[in-house]
């Protein structure tokens, strides 16, 4: 319903607090109470008022959030309630009209003694379904059409409720606060009218950058070669060097392997290892289109897996192995490539450059490689070898822990791989891209090194075999311990296996979805809607049946779910 004179009904404001929620607690602004009298709008917020999260509120683009008393109407009805009071959406204007399907990005409005531009919809989070008691409404907002929208203050001033809301321009390209919104989070974008944003000075930088990915995506492939788990026999063991063995694997049916990305993994279920069965993940270290897969595997101290495989693993065995999977794969660029990594590291890039000897590439290559010394340095005759075959290769080893001698032989540097040792070599760093593998924190320390010699961070690729990062908006510091079993009594339901994490668990009628289950588990998840709509919580499905609840407003693509609303139908293996 179109309103003749817009208007503010209640300004509301509120200072950010701890919420308990789940077991935790959330530092967020999203209670606001009305005020009454004018009160001062300023450039980045209203006096009185703030935000919890600035990463995904407040700031300059999004300084005041407006929602709709229509809106207001619409939720009492769909929900029976009767309770709703102003300021419960986390708005600050609530205003009767401006509803989202005219209002379009970029208009300009003078309220008071104010002016305004909206500049984008609602950030979908998780917080407006707890402050109004409705987990599901993130997903509604959207689904409905009904996000509400940030302005940006062109003018400070004062306001008041009464005030009325006066249009002073329309923006560029009739784009809706609706039609934003869809254009995000609802399946089949319209690509003219992502283009169509983009020329819209007034639309946040933060969508901006959105809708340049969404362009720039490549076409999604094609999920995992086979579904699940299958047994592949055992035709060769090779002992690399005292704490590493290759495993040559082939179908055991004696058809042909689907052929792997140089730089993928492989999945494996221990069985025999303990109970229960152990998963874990190993790069593929052989050339991405050889017949046969190579996976080469470390022995840790205390690794049930890595100890099983290496003493009990023979020829002729089988072993349960999921489809290669992996995003750190070798791009087909044309500039320079750098290589690097370290210990057991070496095993993804080593398929990369068999990927470049098979193609014969004239890209500059640096092969960086870090080791304690010759007799922890698996593959050297074999990495030696490829490089030889490419023109533009270049190979530089270091040993932190070698004779003289030993690294002589082998013309190695002194030490371990540092930026100051990347700044003598004078790798083109400004014009490569750069792969790197070995332990976190050596992951760590050449990211940043690289970027302070001029690598573009979006080019710096690395392989994390261990959890993930959490991503968990508005959750307060907190110590997060080792993934453990859930507290209370074990469920009865599919078991769940956190494959990176080494947790196996039954689900429980004490969880809603599989995320609550990880969240119980201190699994380190990544999310922010938790109603299936911002796909951060998507996670490879290694193998099991699911299904959702609520259903998710746009399917990931195969392989994947989405944690926080799917429910384990079979026994399921995550790659989390």
């Amino acid at each position: 319903m179109t309103v003749l004179v817009p208007a503010v009904v209640s300004v509301n404001v509120g200072l950010p607090k701890d919420v308990p929620w789940q077991g935790k607690t959330v530092h967020t602004g999203i209670w606001k109470d009305p005020v009454t009298g004018p009160v001062m709008v300023r450039r980045l917020n209203i006096d009185g008022d703030g935000q919890g999260d600035l990463a995904g509120h407040g700031g300059e683009q999004r300084a005041v959030f407006v929602y709709q008393l229509d809106s207001y109407r619409h939720w009492e009805q769909h929900f029976g309630r009767d309770d709703f009071v102003y300021g419960m959406f986390g708005e600050n204007l609530t205003v009767d009209g401006l509803p989202d399907d005219e209002v379009c990005i970029g208009d300009r409005y003078r309220i008071g003694e104010a002016e305004f531009e909206v500049t984008q919809p609602r950030v979908t989070c998780y917080r407006v379904g707890m402050r109004v008691g409705e987990p599901q409404l993130p997903a509604l907002l959207v689904s409905h059409h009904r996000p509400g929208f940030y302005l940006r203050v062109l003018a400070e001033g004062r306001i008041q409720a009464g005030d009325q809301i006066v249009k002073i321009s329309t923006g560029p390209e009739a784009l809706s606060v609706a039609g934003t919104d869809a254009l995000l989070y609802l399946p089949g974008p319209d690509t003219g009218k992502l283009r169509a944003a983009l020329r819209i000075g007034a639309l946040s930088p933060g969508w901006q950058g959105s809708f340049r990915d969404m362009l720039a995506a490549p076409a999604p492939e094609a999920g995992p070669a086979w579904p699940g788990f299958r047994e592949l026999r055992v035709t060769k063991i090779v002992h690399e060097d005292a704490a590493v063995c290759s495993v040559y694997l082939t179908a055991g049916n004696g058809t042909a392997l689907p052929a792997a990305r140089a730089g993928q993994y492989l999945t494996v279920r221990v069985t025999g290892a303990a109970q229960p069965v152990p998963v874990r993940s190993y790069s593929l270290s052989s050339a991405p289109d050889a017949s046969t897969y190579r996976i080469s595997v470390k022995r840790e101290p205390h690794g049930v897996a890595s100890g099983w495989l290496h003493q009990h693993l023979e020829p002729g065995a089988l072993l349960e192995v999921a489809a290669p999977r992996g995003e750190f794969t070798l791009d087909d660029g044309t500039g320079p490539v750098l290589l690097i990594s370290a210990g057991i590291g070496v095993t993804p890039v080593l398929s990369m450059l068999y990927q470049l000897g098979a193609a014969g590439s004239e890209r500059e290559v640096w092969w960086l490689y870090g080791a304690r010394g010759p007799a922890e340095h698996p593959f050297a005759k074999e990495a030696h070898a490829l490089l030889a075959s490419l023109p533009h290769a270049r190979e530089h080893i270091f040993y932190s822990a070698a004779t003289p001698a030993e690294r002589h032989r082998a013309h190695a540097a002194s030490g371990r791989i540092t930026r100051e040792g990347l700044a003598k070599l004078r790798i083109p760093a400004a014009a490569a891209a750069a792969y790197i593998c070995g332990p976190a924190g050596f992951m760590t320390g050449m990211r940043a090194a690289l970027t302070t010699l001029g690598t573009d961070p979006a080019r710096i690729f690395t392989e994390l075999f261990g959890v993930l990062d959490a991503i968990n908006p508005g959750l307060t510091a907190q110590h997060r311990p080792p993934p453990h079993q859930p507290p209370g009594a074990p469920g009865t339901g599919p078991q769940v296996t956190f494959a990176r994490s080494g947790i196996t668990t039954a689900f429980g009628d004490a969880w809603r979805s599989v995320l609550d289950l990880a969240d119980a588990c201190d699994v380190p998840t990544r999310w922010s809607c938790r109603t299936g709509v911002c796909h951060t919580c998507v996670t490879p499905l290694l193998s099991g049946d699911i299904s959702y609840a609520p259903d998710p407003l746009e399917l990931p693509a195969d392989g994947q779910i989405l944690i926080c609303c799917a429910r384990p139908s079979t026994d399921l293996v995550l790659d989390m």
